[in-house]
């Protein structure tokens, strides 16, 4: 049997920090499984975490703890899709906090520098497939914010 599972490495040995995060606030995670580095493991200290194996809302991840020089970037990102306001303002809170950036069009990074896309339901619902005026508004308002405003969003698509 064939099976796919997403592989991230992570700077300075943050995988397990990372994985009990999401694990702790994330619905659907759990840390699965960690494997010490055996000796002569590069850029490892023997006995150290070196592969975390955890779950992020229902997917598997492989964490590879890595040297400073490696660095995540917006070319992967979970994709969290949320049901209203309160849910977007409480994710968006959480994954910026203790050092995380905020991006344009609903997109963050997180202070392990994975790459998130905090959106809500109603952007999907009132964006459909871009093809009529008011999903093309919708979509013009998401593109000017930052954390996603689903009022916003609403009063763009009506608007239009």
């Amino acid at each position: 049997m064939v099976t796919v599972r997403a592989h991230l490495w992570f700077a300075n040995n943050k995988a397990g920090e990372a994985a009990a995060f999401y694990a702790e606030h994330i619905p659907g995670s759990s840390v699965d499984n960690v494997v010490k580095a055996p000796e002569d493991a590069p850029g490892a200290e023997p006995g150290a975490d070196f592969v975390v194996e955890f779950t992020v809302g229902g997917l598997p991840v492989t964490g590879l703890n890595a040297g400073p020089h490696v660095t995540l970037n917006e070319s992967f990102s979970f994709y969290l899709s949320v049901e209203g306001q309160e849910e977007v303002d409480h994710y968006w809170d959480l994954l910026t906090a203790g050092g995380g950036e905020p991006g344009a069009c609903g997109w963050l990074k997180d202070k392990f520098g994975v790459s998130w896309q905090v959106i809500p339901q109603e952007l999907e619902q009132l964006s459909g497939t871009y093809s009529t005026p008011a999903q093309i508004a919708t979509m013009n308002a998401m593109l000017k914010m930052g954390k996603i405003d689903v009022a916003a969003l609403k009063a763009a698509h009506d608007g239009a």
